[in-house]
C-alpha cells in the first residue's frame, strides 16, 4: 500500500478478532512508531504488549481502578474488565517525559501520540484492524502503578489490534476549507 492511500484512507476497525499481528507485522508497527517525530532524539515513548491472558488480567487492573473510583457498579466493573478483551493484542503507548533543556514535556507528549499514530498507520498498511481507545482509566493512578509506569511516564493510549471481523468501512471525505485558512497580519 503506498503512504498516502493509507494517509487517506486509514479507518478504526472497532471489531477485531484472532488471530493478532504477526511477528513480523510487529516490527513493523513497532519500526514505524520509532519514525515519529522527535526533536533531541529522546524517544519519550514505550509501548507495552499485552495478550493473551494478560488481557484478563489487565480488565481486573481496570476493574480495580473502577473500585478505587467509587464507580463500582457491576455493569462499570464488567465493562473494565471485557475492555481489553476486544482485541487479540492491546499495546499500551506509555509517554515518557523529562525535563529537557530544549524539548518541552508538551511536545514530547505529542511525540508519542505520533508514534501511536504510526502505529495506526501502519497496521492498516499491512491489513491489520486497529483502534484507539484509551477512556479515563489509562489516566488512573493504579492502572499507571500496575503497569509498572515510573515516575513522568503516563499511558497516553490502549490500540487494540487484530483481525477486522468486517471490512473496514470507506474513510469519508471531508472538507479539508473547513479546517484550513490563511493568515494574514
Amino acid at each position: 500500500m503506498q503512504a498516502i492511500e493509507a494517509l487517506l484512507n486509514r479507518v478504526s476497525v472497532p471489531r477485531l478478532v484472532e488471530p493478532a499481528p504477526t511477528a513480523e507485522q510487529r516490527e513493523v508497527l513497532f519500526q514505524a512508531a520509532l519514525r515519529a517525530p522527535d526533536h533531541g532524539q529522546l524517544r519519550p515513548w514505550r509501548f507495552i504488549t499485552v495478550e493473551g491472558e494478560a488481557r484478563g488480567q489487565l480488565g481486573e487492573v481496570l476493574a480495580q481502578a473502577v473500585r478505587l473510583k467509587g464507580d463500582a457498579t457491576d455493569g462499570a466493573l464488567e465493562k473494565a474488565r471485557g475492555m481489553p478483551l476486544r482485541a487479540p493484542l492491546v499495546v499500551v503507548v506509555v509517554a515518557r517525559l523529562q525535563d529537557h533543556f530544549k524539548v518541552p514535556k508538551s511536545e514530547q507528549l505529542l511525540a508519542a501520540g505520533c508514534a501511536a499514530q504510526n502505529i495506526l498507520l501502519a497496521s492498516f498498511a499491512q491489513g491489520v484492524g486497529a483502534v484507539w481507545r484509551t477512556g479515563e482509566l489509562a489516566y488512573a493512578p493504579h492502572v499507571a502503578q500496575s503497569l509498572g509506569l515510573s515516575e513522568g511516564e503516563e499511558v497516553i493510549a490502549f490500540l487494540y489490534l487484530g483481525t477486522p471481523l468486517n471490512p473496514p468501512r470507506e474513510a469519508p471525505v471531508v472538507a479539508t476549507a473547513d479546517y484550513v485558512s490563511a493568515w494574514s497580519a
